[in-house]
């Protein structure tokens, strides 16, 4: 349904990355200077906000590396 083999690029994808940007940045603004179960639970969040951050920027920029989908 979704065309798989024939991705193709769109720039709308750049809107979500920056949101993500966003609330990573807004994430790293609740850390503490000091160990605690708060600071290890926004380090957990943090490791997720770079998932989703990692995992937008793949397919943002995957249809533009056209040599690294050629594998024949």
């Amino acid at each position: 349904m979704s065309n798989f083999p024939h991705l193709q690029a769109t720039p709308w994808l750049v809107l979500p990355a920056i949101g993500c940007a966003i609330g990573t940045a807004d994430t790293v603004r609740c850390m503490q200077r000091r160990w605690s179960f708060y600071h290890g639970g926004v380090l957990l969040c943090l490791y997720m906000d770079l998932l989703a951050l990692t995992l937008i920027l793949f397919f943002l920029l995957y249809p533009y590396l056209v040599w690294l989908g050629e594998a024949r």
